[in-house]
C-alpha cells in the first residue's frame, strides 16, 4: 500500500480536518489527522494496521500496548494481524497505568501501537510504563507521524504515513492572532 492509497483512505474517511486546533501536545495546527474517523470502518483499520504490523513480523513480538484511547483499536488491529494478545495503558491523572488486570512480564516483548503523534509524549510514557515493568520494548508502531522527524525513541520505530502538517507554538499562532476559534478535537 503506497502513500496515495492510504492518503485516499484518509480523505475518504474525513479523517483530514481543516480549521484552528489544540492539539494534545499543546501546539497549534490548522490542520488536524483525526484518527477516529478513519478507524470507525473496521475493514479499513484492519487493513491499514496489517500493512504496519507487517513492518514488525520478524520483531518476535509478545504483546501489544497502546495507550488509551487513541491507540486502542490500533493496537488491537496490530495484535489480530500479529496473532498476539493486546493491552492497553489507562490514563490517570496525566500518567499512564495498567489496570483491568493487565501485566506485563519482566523480559517480555511488547509493541507500542499509537495512532497519531507530533512530539511522542504518550508514545515515551508507553515506553516508560512497558519498562518499569521489566518489558522490552520490541519496536514503536504510529499510524501518522506528524512529527515533521522531531520524534525520536530508542527502540525501533516506523509509521504507516508521514503528514507534514504546519504546527504553532500558542504565542506564535497566526490563527490565534486572527481570531479564529479553537477546538480541542483529539482525546483530552
Amino acid at each position: 500500500m503506497d502513500d496515495n492509497e492510504i492518503m485516499r483512505r484518509f480523505k475518504e474517511s474525513g479523517a483530514l480536518l481543516e480549521g484552528h486546533f489544540k492539539l494534545r501536545s499543546g501546539l497549534h495546527s490548522n490542520r488536524f489527522f483525526q484518527a477516529a474517523l478513519l478507524l470507525q470502518h473496521p475493514e479499513v483499520a484492519g487493513e491499514l494496521c496489517a500493512e504496519l504490523a507487517a513492518m514488525f513480523a520478524d520483531a518476535d513480538i509478545e504483546s501489544v500496548i497502546s495507550p488509551a484511547v487513541g491507540g486502542l483499536i490500533v493496537g488491537h488491529e496490530m495484535a489480530r494481524a500479529l496473532k498476539t494478545r493486546a493491552i492497553f495503558a489507562d490514563k490517570e491523572e496525566d500518567a499512564l497505568i495498567l489496570k483491568r488486570g493487565f501485566a506485563i512480564k519482566p523480559g517480555e516483548r511488547v509493541l507500542v501501537a499509537e495512532d497519531v503523534i507530533t512530539r511522542g509524549g504518550r508514545v515515551q510514557q508507553t515506553v516508560d510504563l512497558v519498562e518499569s515493568f521489566g518489558g522490552v520494548v520490541a519496536g514503536i508502531a504510529v499510524i501518522v507521524d506528524r512529527s515533521g522527524g522531531t520524534a525520536s525513541f530508542s527502540s525501533p520505530y516506523q509509521s504507516l504515513m508521514k503528514l507534514e502538517l504546519e504546527t504553532y507554538e500558542p504565542e506564535h499562532c497566526p490563527l490565534c492572532a486572527d481570531g479564529v476559534p479553537i477546538e480541542r478535537p483529539g482525546s483530552k
